[in-house]
């Protein structure tokens, strides 16, 4: 009878909102106490004062909610995958899959989204063009308020201080978290400062099982690159923010000339050497080329999260163990527990950062 009713509601907000007819004010019970939170894009947005049911807008809210708050969340954008689950709270496991809600490639499931009986849905993320039309849309479509909180590198600290105040209860989560951030961005800003342009190392970063799928310079899913002072390798003209990124052709890749390359997981990374093509590669030929730790997220990007945060401490030791001087591994026991509340042994680390060390290369 619940899913009827929710089934029944979904189609009737639908049809408000193809007539033009759906507000874009929630209603609330009158016995609901409310505020107005003014979000990133400038919304003043009516919300609930006791928030401890939400939902996330798509893959990086997932992220950073699951972070913060897993208790709270009451749907989840697309299922983990299995080698994802050892890490994640046990909860989310559980949730109902909702998909992206709204954008180009939305894949809104309305039933179990109104189903699953959020409070606030909330998005996460860069403030792309529109963004504003967007959480309206949304929010008129659905009946449930929607804010927006910018969260790209730059202003992630001050996205999990907006959560703390959004979220009942989870202000000093979110201060820990934040402060986390400002350190890991003044380290990489301190470290980058101190390379000179002459030493820069050109960094290739590859997606795919070909690995001529690359996030190229400009791309938000390589911005780790330059934040930790390397160069993008990969120059475009049209660039692709897409976690695939822009596909090269091999000789465009020779002319690239990386000096060092970082494979995603799945990708071409254990034969590159013994590839006839990949082996003229200066990169290969003096085996400085890697591969990103990926559980339970690539640490540089996919989607470009607070998995970045991760990325920063990993590439800048990696790239510059003299000035990003520390354990890889502590920083990744300390991580995993900050973040996602996961006691990870020394053993476990070290074997993610396995195939992050240097191959000896040809004489």
């Amino acid at each position: 009878m619940k899913r009827i009713a929710a089934f029944v509601l979904a189609l009737c907000l639908l049809a408000g909102l193809l007539s033009g007819c759906g507000g874009k004010k929630p209603r609330f019970d009158p016995d609901v106490e409310t505020v107005v939170f003014t979000d990133s894009a400038g919304r003043k947005v009516e919300v609930p004062a006791n928030v401890t049911r939400v939902a996330p807008s798509g893959a990086v809210a997932t992220m950073f909610l699951a972070s913060v708050c897993p208790e709270y969340m009451v749907c989840i954008s697309s299922s983990p995958s299995s080698s994802q689950y050892e890490y994640l709270d046990e909860r989310l496991l559980r949730l109902p899959t909702t998909g992206q809600l709204y954008g180009s490639k939305s894949t809104i499931n309305l039933e179990a989204l109104l189903d699953a009986q959020p409070q606030v849905i909330i998005d996460l993320g860069d403030a792309k063009d529109g963004i504003a039309r967007d959480m309206d849309r949304l929010q008129s479509q659905t009946g449930v308020p929607v804010v927006f909180i910018e969260a790209d590198l730059p202003h992630m600290a001050e996205a999990f201080r907006m959560l703390g105040t959004l979220l009942s209860g989870k202000e000093e989560r979110c201060e820990e978290l934040a402060e986390y951030v400002e350190e890991t961005v003044a380290l990489a800003d301190e470290g980058s400062a101190r390379i000179p342009e002459s030493e820069r190392v050109r960094v290739m970063y590859t997606t795919g099982v070909s690995g001529l799928n690359t996030n190229a310079a400009g791309s938000t899913q390589a911005q780790v690159i330059d934040r930790v002072g390397a160069e993008n390798a990969i120059v475009v003209e049209d660039i692709s923010n897409r976690g695939g990124g822009n596909v090269i052709s091999m000789e465009q890749l020779y002319i690239f000339d990386p000096d060092v390359i970082i494979f995603t997981a799945g990708s071409m990374y254990p034969s590159a050497e013994s590839d006839a093509a990949w082996s003229q590669l200066r990169a290969v030929a003096n085996g400085t080329y890697y591969e990103i730790p990926n559980l339970p997220y690539n640490w540089m990007s996919s989607p470009p999260s607070l998995n970045m945060l991760l990325g920063i401490r990993w590439l800048g030791n990696l790239l510059y163990s003299e000035i990003y001087d520390y354990d890889m591994a502590e920083q990744a026991i300390y991580a995993y527990k900050l973040l996602w509340d996961y006691d990870l042994t020394r053993e476990q680390a070290e074997a993610m950062l396995a195939r992050s060390t240097g191959k000896r290369g040809r004489p």
